[in-house]
């Protein structure tokens, strides 16, 4: 169980980050989990990302939240406790907030500065609910005071986060939330946007912004892990996959080059490139399949008329 740190939020991680940012660039396939993208600028970079019209999926689920929120507050009913999984900025919670009238809200966040800050600004917007945040890897078990989980429970995990995931993992996130929320419901949004242009647009903008945030996993090696990595060597892309439906993004070295980190040497050849994420595309049929094989079942489902292949499911754990 956690416990409460200095500055009131729980820390939940207690994470080698040294040996598994180290065993993920000495794979053939140099790669960094995605977690490590939400530092406080990584998280600040993908809020402006949010804003963009360009961002299909965050406009999207806004405006289904809006539509839907009252709906699910009547299934869920009054008084309850709202757990966020990955809640970054909160910035969509706030609907939700407005609706459920909820007892509590436990944002779970891996980066401590942001998390920190919009529970902050939660709270004073709603002086009524009791707001406690948890430093959080979404990614491993939580175990949560049973105090943050009277009944009834909802979980949200917004913005597509769940096609992080490959369909093994979506089966594992779903059973630790399961584990996590006991008798609940879990609202989330699953996207299953195959059109190349949309997915050109909104993953490799035009702005810089999504360059800025997948370089920016560089400036955050150099400054925890001691290196010494030339940024400018680098330049983002992404790469549209089918079986199973995916969008990788990588960060790909211009040319040859040696570089320190954390006491060891990290060698990259001309156009080698470290995967920094992936964002896996469901239909609504594949993803109630992989639910259903992680316990849960689905209560109801949503879709906007302008953007169909973006769904908003509610979820139901007996």
């Amino acid at each position: 169980m956690a416990s409460p740190s200095p500055s009131g939020i729980e820390d939940e991680t207690g994470q080698d980050v040294r040996r598994e940012i180290l065993a993920g660039l000495a794979q053939p396939q140099k790669a960094i989990p995605g977690k490590y993208l939400w530092d406080e600028r990584g998280s600040q970079l993908f809020e402006r990302i949010c804003g963009s019209d360009a961002y299909y999926l965050n406009r999207t689920e806004r405006a289904l939240l809006e539509r839907h929120a009252d709906t699910v507050a009547g299934i869920v009913g009054e008084r309850a406790s709202l757990i966020e999984f990955g809640s970054g900025s909160s910035a969509k919670t706030g609907r939700v907030l407005r609706a459920l009238r909820p007892l509590r809200y436990v944002p779970l966040d891996i980066s401590a500065a942001f998390l920190a800050q919009s529970a902050a600004r939660l709270a004073a917007e709603f002086p009524a609910v009791a707001v406690t945040p948890v430093i959080a890897d979404y990614t491993r078990p939580i175990r949560l005071a049973p105090a943050l989980l009277r009944p009834p429970v909802l979980g949200l995990f917004l913005g597509s986060t769940i096609g992080n995931f490959a369909p093994p993992g979506v089966i594992g996130f779903l059973q630790r939330a399961g584990e996590t929320l006991g008798r609940s419901r879990l609202l989330l949004g699953v996207d299953a946007t195959m059109a190349e242009a949309a997915l050109t647009v909104a993953y490799r903008d035009g702005d810089g912004l999504m360059a800025a945030l997948h370089t920016n996993i560089l400036l955050r090696l150099n400054r925890e892990l001691d290196g010494d990595i030339d940024l400018a060597n680098f330049r983002h892309d992404i790469r549209i996959r089918r079986n199973p439906a995916r969008v990788e993004a990588h960060i790909v070295a211009q040319s040859p080059a040696r570089y320190r980190l954390a006491g060891q040497t990290i060698s990259f050849a001309a156009g080698e490139s470290i995967h920094t994420d992936t964002s896996y595309k469901m239909p609504p049929a594949d993803f109630a399949a992989l639910a259903a094989a992680a316990g849960w079942a689905v209560e109801t489902r949503w879709q906007d008329a302008t953007v169909p292949d973006y769904s908003l499911f509610l979820l139901r754990h007996p």
